[in-house]
């Protein structure tokens, strides 16, 4: 007795198809379960038997053999459970059809026989599409994740009882399309830019930042606004494109984060406590799951007092800064998950937090100040394409009735400049001016002789590094964006080099 059937497993965020074998032979009872299965997939054993038993049918009392092809592959995850239990009834007889090979099981079984929802469902319909596969039963509370992908059929079930029924053609469980439709409407915000009093300058500081993708580094004393700007920047980023919403979805997907919502629609904020770990920041562990890198993916990573973290977890960020991704490497495997987003770092000056501080007297020892900012390292310093200070807001500033500009009127704006980019490098896998490379700002940035004579005078008065220089020419091709302008003028160069003169100040 004989069968084969489908299901899949994620290494990362790709999905491998496993071709689920089934053979029951005569002889002492007997479950065996080979092909590189890990620890969770083993103990399906017990969950498969007890699901069958309770849910009506006799376990077989042969010996039972189930080989997840190919052997080469390891294989994670509980969502196995349903493809094994399927295969034994299909090998019993007790599912009378033939094992259609364009139909996918995803889900775990609980004792009861009931389908529970699996972490990745949504990962695992896109990756066995681009397969050719079509068809999926799922658990049902994975189908609001998985409804948006196109041209695929998915049959969402409750419990073992209806799948048998439905494979055996007795009560078929009806398609499920969804109601969802991804339109890029504005979505809303529970805070808006309006209620940020006074600090103008770090409110276009954000606004440039958003419309290049650019990292900012904002230094300042405590009650000062930092918290509550950076907390405010969602509000007027770009709006998701649908693929963006998609890579989101699918990260949040695997780390089981998605609690049967559909499709992420607002840009993702984290915003890590001090004490995290570079694990838990980068991603990794015993079963390699995305870190706070990945799920910031396409959205923004906020480090409130950023001198408090750790110096590692500090210095792994360096590399996914630099290359919008973040490889894991294990003995058996190698992942790679994305991680483009937007990185704020808030900061105080010193220990104490008052030094510059005109209103307050600082209390610490250049000793301290020196110890406490050199905590964050030149390298890492030279990745925030903006560093800002920002001073105590006036009394005057607080109480001022007068309306300020709201996110919607900013992200418009954003909208705009963003919209330039994308025409700019179409076809160049490149959504704004932080992604170009060397090669690309020598054929998009052209400075006229003025410009170019301002930025030497710059580039030597303040010993910019090679990195800072690039910073500098990516941020005057935004600000020159904003402004809607086709060339970056002295204006632009002079406000990206404002952006970039604090260092001398606190880390010269």
């Amino acid at each position: 007795m004989y069968s084969n059937l489908t299901t899949c497993v994620l290494n990362g965020l790709d999905g491998h198809p496993v071709e689920v074998e089934t053979h029951i032979a005569t002889g002492l009872a007997n479950f065996t379960i080979v092909g590189l299965p890990d620890a969770s997939i083993k103990e399906s054993k017990d969950r498969v038997r007890s699901a069958m038993v309770n849910s009506g049918y006799k376990f077989p009392l042969g010996r039972i053999t189930i080989n997840l092809a190919p052997a080469t592959l390891k294989k994670e995850g509980s969502q196995l459970d349903l493809a094994i239990a399927i295969g034994i009834l299909h090998a019993m007889g007790v599912i009378l059809t033939e094992p259609s090979d364009k139909l996918v099981y995803i889900g775990e079984l609980a004792l009861d026989g009931r389908l529970m929802p699996v972490h990745g469902a949504l990962p695992m319909v896109i990756a066995m599409r681009e397969q050719g596969y079509r068809h999926f039963i799922l658990p049902e509370d994975n189908r609001e994740e998985c409804a948006p992908v196109r041209d695929v059929n998915l049959y969402p079930a409750k419990h073992l009882r209806e799948i048998i029924a439905h494979l055996n053609g007795e009560q078929i469980i009806p398609l499920y399309e969804g109601d969802e439709v991804f339109t890029g409407d504005e979505v809303e915000y529970d805070m808006d830019f309006s209620e940020i009093k006074g600090q103008d300058f770090l409110k276009r500081a954000l606004e440039v930042a958003a419309a290049g993708g650019h990292n900012i580094l904002i230094i300042g004393p405590p009650g000062a606004g930092k918290t509550m700007a950076a907390l405010r920047l969602p509000t007027i980023l770009p709006d998701m494109t649908f693929e963006e919403s998609i890579e989101c979805t699918k990260i949040y997907s695997v780390c089981g984060l998605l609690d049967g919502r559909g499709l992420i629609r607002k840009r993702p904020f984290r915003s890590p406590h001090h004490t995290a770990s570079a694990v838990s920041i980068i991603g990794g562990g015993r079963i390699p799951k995305p870190g706070e890198v990945s799920l910031a993916h396409n959205g923004v990573l906020f480090l409130d007092e950023m001198p408090e973290f750790s110096k590692q977890v500090l210095e792994v960020l360096r590399q996914p800064m630099e290359d919008g991704k973040v490889t894991i490497s294990r003995a058996l495997t190698s992942l790679t998950y994305p991680s483009k987003f937007t990185i704020i770092a808030a900061l105080n000056p010193c220990h104490c937090g008052n030094f510059g501080n005109p209103s307050a007297s600082c209390s610490c020892s250049q000793s301290q100040i020196q110890r406490y900012l050199g905590k964050i390292s030149g390298p890492l310093l030279d990745r925030f394409d903006i560093h800002i200070e920002v001073q105590p807001v006036k009394y005057q500033e607080l109480t001022d009735q007068a309306p300020a500009e709201s996110s919607s009127v900013i992200r418009a704006r954003v909208n705009r400049a963003r919209d330039r980019q994308l025409k700019r490098y179409e076809g160049l896998n490149i959504v704004n001016n932080d992604g170009l490379s060397p090669k690309l700002i020598k054929e998009h940035i052209k400075l006229k002789p003025e410009v170019e004579e301002l930025l030497s005078k710059a580039f030597h008065r303040y010993k910019f590094s090679a990195r800072s220089f690039t910073k500098i020419l990516k941020l005057s091709r935004t600000i020159a964006d904003l402004s809607d302008s086709d060339e970056v003028e002295a204006g632009h160069v002079l406000e990206a080099i404002r952006y970039r003169s604090l260092d001398e100040k606190y880390w010269g």
